[in-house]
């Protein structure tokens, strides 16, 4: 693999907890380049996973998406957006926060580089396990309004490969579940 180095950053704005960065760098050949992308915090997100009559459920939510301008299917989610608070931590709250349930057990599935031209932003992705019903704390008219969903993760699986289910995280997530379930991982 070519070497590159970056020689330098500028921030083009700032807004929340991202930035519009343009970079400046050294390719292996010595060629120099500029790229623009979004710089972020990352993300966390659970699929959640409930034992009921002896089949695998996993709980979704269904929220307004704004750049979409409609309502999509995903697996709980959040930005890794409290200084210091380590993913783990990030997922577990943002899991009650959406659905008001409580994970007992977050184990790692993985991470999703979600768009590596245009951002750094990774989402690592949980299993969560052992739920138990709290409350939510739900933020902005988006959440105000989403809906919990709980389903047989076949059927789940069978919205991902039907095309209904199109978001990455919420693809990723469920596909490493049923591989783990499955044994091949």
């Amino acid at each position: 693999m070519a070497d590159f180095s970056q020689l330098r950053t500028e921030q083009l704005h700032q807004w929340a907890v991202w930035s519009l960065e343009r970079g400046s760098f050294r390719s292996a050949s010595g060629e120099e380049f500029e790229r623009t992308y979004v710089r972020s915090p990352g993300a966390v997100a659970v699929v959640p996973v409930l034992e009921i009559a002896g089949e695998e459920s996993v709980v979704l939510v269904r929220q307004f998406r704004a750049a979409l301008g409609r309502s999509i299917l995903e697996i709980p989610a959040g930005m890794r957006d409290v200084e210091g608070e380590d993913p783990e931590s990030t997922a577990g709250r943002e899991l009650a926060e959406e659905t008001g349930y409580v994970a007992s057990s977050l184990s790692f599935l993985g991470v999703l580089a979600s768009a590596p031209g245009i951002t750094d932003s990774e989402v690592i992705i949980y299993e969560g396990r052992e739920l138990t019903i709290g409350e939510t704390n739900r933020h902005g008219p988006e959440e105000h309004h989403m809906d919990v969903v709980v389903m047989p993760l076949k059927a789940a699986l069978d919205l991902v490969f039907g095309g209904e289910i199109t978001d990455a995280k919420t693809m990723i997530g469920l596909l490493m579940l049923s591989e783990k379930r499955s044994g091949k991982r």
